[in-house]
């Protein structure tokens, strides 16, 4: 008798993080990806393509892009 369905409210809670996460998501990315468009080679650490890959692959990568990737002016 335990095993039953969640009820369709309950359901729809679940998704709500992942409503908010996602779009946060594509933002971010969206973000990095036109920040590594603008930047030179030579402007970012390591190479553009492997920070597309990193921060495609989920947020942190981006947050990581903007902490280590960019090099600094004068660097």
């Amino acid at each position: 008798m335990a095993d039953h369905e969640p009820s369709e409210p309950g359901k729809l809670q679940n998704l709500k993080p992942l409503a908010v996460a996602i779009p946060a998501h594509i933002v971010v990315t969206a973000f990095t990806w036109r920040d590594l468009r603008r930047r030179t080679p030579e402007q970012v650490r390591g190479s553009k393509r492997f920070w597309q890959v990193v921060s495609g692959a989920n947020t942190l990568g981006s947050l990581l892009y903007f902490a280590l990737g960019r090099k600094r002016a004068g660097s």
